[in-house]
């Protein structure tokens, strides 16, 4: 999975992986985590979006399964997510 450093007030990196539809973001914040069943035209406009925070709370927050991923491992896949600041 190619990790790719974004500049936003939002997020750090986005990984994805084609193969698994399998999306991973790392907030500013440093939480991570992992989106899956995410088609790779969402991924491409995440990265192309002027505002990542924007497009991810628009086309992947709430529309996706995710889970949070501590100390290398994902955690169960849960349903809502944290709050995400607009830009």
């Amino acid at each position: 999975m190619k990790v790719t450093a974004v500049e936003s007030s939002t997020l750090a990196t986005i990984a994805y992986d084609k193969t698994r539809e399998l999306l991973q973001l790392e907030f500013n914040s440093r939480a991570r985590y992992q989106y899956i069943g995410v088609p790779a035209t969402v991924h491409q406009a995440l990265l192309g979006a002027p505002s990542k925070g924007g497009y991810f709370n628009h086309a992947i927050r709430g529309k996706f399964p995710y889970s949070r991923i501590c100390n290398g491992q994902a955690e169960a896949p849960e349903q809502d997510h944290e709050a995400v600041r607009r830009r």
